[in-house]
């Protein structure tokens, strides 16, 4: 049967998301190397609010990013969730069953949300950070390249690449563009222009332009017959 009313609509929001995760992903495929499998490093915030929401992480997030996926956490979120007691205790079964990833923290631990931060500032850029931590989105953000998840009424979201990452890159096209003479657009190519003149690149607008000739005659002598023509060469005026 065909969908109508509520149908629709849930159809076209899931389209709609589906779209918007497969633009971000694509981003972070061609400009930072993130592939499959997917490796999700979780918080303990992650893992309590799927638990709430009764969000199955092993089943959804493979469906969701349409993808591999590979559940990853630290000994440091590990035991922090330990200390957190009781009410917690869920979340911590979740996180026991993801991959525990080495962290720099072996004698001290540190909490959940600096060991991921640490994780993502060590040289390991093709993991996602999934947190409802307030302030470790805003820290992450100021990384390259690194794609953030969160939940928002029961739902898996992965946010658009940081403001400094699209700058960045945005920075870097331009000076490829200026080095290799790739081919760009006209919008492109005035603000590459625009940027080089305020930079004091543009050579003199009154440089000396090739000056066009006219056609030239060219003597031609036929080896069959005994005449002489004339053929004419270069650009028509």
């Amino acid at each position: 049967m065909p969908l109508t009313g509520l149908g629709l609509l849930k159809q076209k929001i899931k389209t709609t998301r589906q779209k918007h995760v497969k633009k971000h992903l694509g981003f972070f495929q061609n400009n930072f190397g993130v592939w499959k499998p997917y490796q999700i490093l979780l918080d303990n915030t992650f893992c309590q609010v799927a638990l709430r929401g009764h969000i199955q992480l092993r089943e959804q997030l493979p469906c969701y990013l349409m993808g591999e996926t590979q559940l990853c956490t630290t000994n440091c979120v590990l035991k922090e969730l330990e200390t957190l007691g009781k009410d917690l205790y869920g979340a911590k079964l979740i996180a026991q069953k993801c991959q525990v990833r080495n962290c720099s923290h072996f004698k001290n631990a540190v909490s959940g949300s600096d060991c991921l931060l640490s994780m993502v500032e060590e040289g390991n850029p093709h993991h996602f950070v999934a947190t409802q931590n307030q302030n470790l989105p805003v820290k992450v953000k100021k990384k390259l390249g690194v794609p953030l998840m969160f939940i928002i009424q029961n739902t898996m979201v992965l946010d658009k690449p940081s403001s400094k990452t699209t700058a960045f890159l945005k920075k870097n096209f331009i000076y490829l563009c200026v080095c290799s003479g790739q081919l760009i657009s006209v919008h492109e190519k005035e603000s590459i222009e625009q940027l080089k003149e305020e930079q004091g690149l543009m050579k003199n607008p009154e440089q000396r332009k090739r000056k066009k000739t006219g056609p030239r005659l060219r003597n031609c002598h036929s080896s069959s017959e005994d005449c002489t023509s004339f053929e004419i060469t270069g650009d028509p005026p």
